[in-house]
């Protein structure tokens, strides 16, 4: 049902592509992440969380269908519906049903729950095609629980010292990961501007993240000591990062 051609993962009965890599008719998206959701299709289809962020990153004007999960449509006979895959919010998996046949694409996906995305859901099928990006027995992660007994302790130190604690990572997941798993209570969270825009284009459709602040030239210096610093990674080395200074 599915094949690699140049612009990517096609279906021929249904005459689409998944997550394709250059600009084609129609692209289904598993989710927003740039390295999936790429400029100049025609028509996109996605779920409906991953809407504000692609309207963010590839326009606002682009041509976006959406659905919710197990919402069924047909394309050319094509029977189709979208699936958790708990890898960031939004994201898919895309199951696709002809002639007997059950495909399901994976895109990124995440089985351990982590409080902010919908969580996996197996689903069955003759073929499933999966990325595995992180899948060689050197990445063994810890439990989500244990990375953030490490983060808080980590922050209570700095916070008792007056520093400042900084965390990088994604704009896109990581950042509401975390945001959403961090105790309100050990002190101020504040943000990078590329992690705030992203947050606030979920904010603006109803999903629910924890108050954090939006670091601009006019914040008080003073607001940085014992506080939490969410930034990109692309923030580190830079000038933006001299604003923080540990004592």
């Amino acid at each position: 049902m599915l094949e690699f051609k140049e612009n990517g993962l096609y279906c021929t009965q249904g005459d689409f592509y998944i997550d394709p890599w250059r600009p084609v008719p129609l692209a289904i998206i598993t989710h927003a992440h740039a390295d999936h959701a790429r400029w100049g299709c025609q028509h996109y289809l996605s779920h409906h969380l991953s809407a504000p962020i692609l309207r963010l990153r590839l326009g606002a004007d682009i041509s976006l269908q959406t659905v919710e999960y197990h919402e069924t449509i047909y394309l050319n006979g094509v029977k189709i519906s979208l699936h958790p895959a708990g890898h960031i919010i939004g994201s898919a998996q895309i199951r696709l049903e002809f002639g007997g046949e059950i495909w399901v694409v994976s895109g990124d996906y995440k089985v351990e729950e982590d409080n902010i995305s919908a969580p996996f859901e197996p689903v069955q099928c003759h073929t499933f095609i999966t990325e595995c990006t992180f899948g060689l027995p050197v990445f063994n992660w810890q439990p989500q629980a244990m990375i953030m007994d490490e983060i808080h302790t980590w922050w209570n130190r700095n916070r008792t010292e007056g520093k400042t604690s900084v965390l990088f990572g994604y704009p896109l997941g990581k950042t509401q990961r975390l945001l959403k798993n961090l105790d309100p209570n050990n002190g101020t969270v504040l943000a990078h501007g590329a992690v705030w825009n992203t947050n606030e284009a979920f904010r603006n459709i109803g999903v629910d993240l924890p108050a954090m602040e939006l670091i601009t030239k006019e914040t008080d210096a003073k607001k940085f000591e014992g506080a939490m610093i969410l930034a990109p990674p692309s923030a580190l080395g830079t000038s933006w990062m001299r604003k923080f200074k540990s004592k």
